[in-house]
């Protein structure tokens, strides 16, 4: 099963370190880890995709963590409403004469185009990991001379507040 951690950290050398070598420990498989600074100077999040088989072992792994030195925050926010997001770039062989067919198969992945060469053109996909997946999937046949990934990073959505209802008073 695999996981969505965050960890909110202050920003100092070796934090990661701390924090990958406690998920090494416990033999978690890191699928993707992206960490960026916050809205806080001095504040950093890391962004966690895991795969666990017990999920007893998440629970551990989230009070460990807050344990470290410098961890602020953890919370495993896999089943609440998050907004995910990875970036790929994806440099794809394309001959003039196949570019149409093959923006044909970007546009609705709004995916963009970053760079051109002569027989080459490297494109941007942002958008959920299966998003990335499923356009990967697509543009193989034409041949990927390149690839890279960012990571997943996410948070939770911020919950929607239902304005009170208006009554009217006829007299």
């Amino acid at each position: 099963m695999r996981r969505v951690i965050t960890v909110t950290v202050i920003n100092q050398s070796g934090v990661l370190n701390r924090v990958t070598g406690l998920l090494m420990k416990r033999q978690f498989n890191i699928e993707s880890i992206t960490v960026g600074h916050t809205e806080q100077e001095g504040i950093s999040k890391m962004t966690f995709i895991v795969h666990v088989e017990d999920e007893r072992k998440i629970e551990q792994l989230v009070k460990q963590v807050s344990k470290q030195i410098d961890v602020l925050k953890v919370n495993d926010i896999t089943d609440k409403s998050i907004v995910m997001r990875e970036l790929a770039l994806v440099k794809v062989v394309a001959p003039p004469n196949l570019r149409a067919e093959i923006n044909s198969i970007v546009d609705p992945f709004r995916g963009s185009i970053i760079d051109i060469g002569k027989n080459v053109v490297t494109y941007q996909i942002v958008g959920d990991p299966e998003k990335i997946d499923a356009f990967i999937e697509l543009i193989k046949p034409y041949g990927i001379k390149e690839l890279t990934r960012t990571g997943v990073t996410a948070f939770v959505r911020d919950a929607q507040i239902k304005p009170a209802p208006q009554i009217s008073i006829l007299k």
